[in-house]
């Protein structure tokens, strides 16, 4: 067994163990009820957060929070490294990393205790239509119960997702959401099949969904692909010494730099207060979040803006274009045109501003507008923008991380046989 089926199989298993935790429920709650009261709550936050755990919510499993908590944990340390010097350079040492890691594990501990107790709350006021209690315990063990069954849960999830990313093959985080979404797909369709059936559905309406939908692919398939490949030419010392290598000749540059990140972690904040405002029986919070509902104006513009702010903020963090500039001149390589050293750096960093400029308003636009028009027409959250977008990128991600495992085993083989 070569090393890429290793990983994709390692992949394939942790996320079968990812799926096998969505069906283990939160001890000491009526699933009747809860499934009861989702279905009259499945088109609003609620019904978001159930697409981003996999349908979690629905059943109230363990990991209920989903991943969402160790990305929101993930945010803030990277605005604080960005804003204190001190804990950027902890980033870029070996040692530093993993405390900076630890620290992200901790945050995560202290976000999802707080949101388990919010809906453990929550849980405590609801009641079936018969008038049956949510809860089945004493609530203050159902309390403790659920706060250590969710803090397990997501831990979890948090240990899948770096596992995937150490030993498997793509990123464990975005393969955990792709996953979670993708096995949501089956049942809105069968739902969107049936409102068809029913008649409370035009088939028109149908073909205008996927027309949107195939619309939104077509439209990131060509821009994920795209890129600005910046020139690079060398000194004649430098192509004579590594005639048996092959140099680079171009830096892309992507259109697109941030991937997939923006809309996660745009997703991942509004969570957080949706899930307490949610819980709630106040009546201004409840207000808070009926205008917050997704689909609404102002749930897409408060989107629409996150999106264009992270999109930014990461972009400034995958590019370095000083760690290139420097790399260009020790190698003896420069951009036709440009001076080596600072000139280079100025030149990519203008480059990458431009491109990341048209990449947010492209992420921001598609978090928004196809959701926008499929929520008007009835549709489920998981034919809107964010999913589509999360699906395909991931996709595309994970493919192309496949293809450069298959290049570098080729490579390894070659080099075995010598050749």
């Amino acid at each position: 067994m070569n090393s890429l089926t290793q990983k994709i199989l390692i992949t394939l298993g942790f996320l079968f163990a990812y799926r096998v935790l969505a069906y283990i429920p939160t001890p000491g709650v009526d699933l009747a009820v809860i499934k009861e009261f989702f279905d009259g709550n499945s088109n609003n936050a609620l019904g978001l957060m159930n697409m981003f755990s996999g349908n979690a919510v629905e059943r109230l499993s363990i990991i209920s929070l989903g991943i969402m908590p160790y990305i929101t944990a993930s945010i803030v340390m990277e605005l604080l490294s960005a804003t204190f010097p001190a804990l950027g350079q902890m980033k870029k040492e070996r040692d530093g990393m993993q405390k900076y890691m630890q620290i992200i594990r901790y945050f995560t501990i202290f976000i999802t205790v707080i949101q388990a107790i919010g809906v453990s709350v929550g849980l405590q006021g609801m009641t079936g239509r018969g008038g049956q209690s949510a809860i089945m315990i004493d609530p203050t063990t159902f309390m403790i119960l659920t706060t250590f069954s969710m803090l397990a849960g997501t831990m979890l999830l948090m240990w899948i997702g770096e596992q995937i990313t150490q030993k498997g093959i793509g990123n464990g985080i975005s393969l955990i959401i792709f996953a979670g979404i993708v096995s949501g797909l089956p049942s809105a369709i069968g739902g969107t099949i049936g409102l068809v059936n029913s008649g409370e559905m035009n088939f028109l309406v149908v073909l205008g969904i996927l027309a949107i939908m195939l619309m939104t692919i077509l439209a990131i398939i060509y821009v994920e692909l795209g890129e600005r490949r910046v020139p690079i030419s060398y000194s004649r010392k430098t192509i004579m010494q590594n005639q048996t290598k092959r140099v680079m000749n171009y830096i892309p540059v992507k259109v697109n730099l941030s991937g997939v990140i923006p809309p996660i972690f745009a997703s991942a904040i509004l969570m957080f207060p949706l899930t307490m405002l949610q819980s709630s029986t106040t009546p201004w919070m409840m207000v808070i979040a009926d205008s917050l509902a997704p689909g609404g104006i102002t749930f897409n513009v408060v989107t629409f803006l996150l999106v264009m702010f992270f999109a930014f903020f990461y972009a400034s963090i995958a590019f370095n274009a000083k760690d290139i500039s420097d790399n260009l001149k020790r190698q003896g390589g420069f951009i036709p045109g440009v001076r080596p050293g600072a000139h280079t750096k100025e030149f990519l960093n203008e480059v990458a501003s431009r491109l990341t400029g048209s990449g947010a308003v492209y992420l921001a636009i598609i978090s928004t507008i196809p959701f926008m028009i499929i929520s008007g027409m009835g549709a489920s959250f998981y034919f809107g923008g964010v999913a589509v977008l999360i699906i395909v990128q991931v996709a595309l991600d994970t493919m192309r991380k496949i293809e450069a495992q298959r290049t570098m085993n080729q490579y390894d083989t070659l080099g075995n046989v010598g050749l």
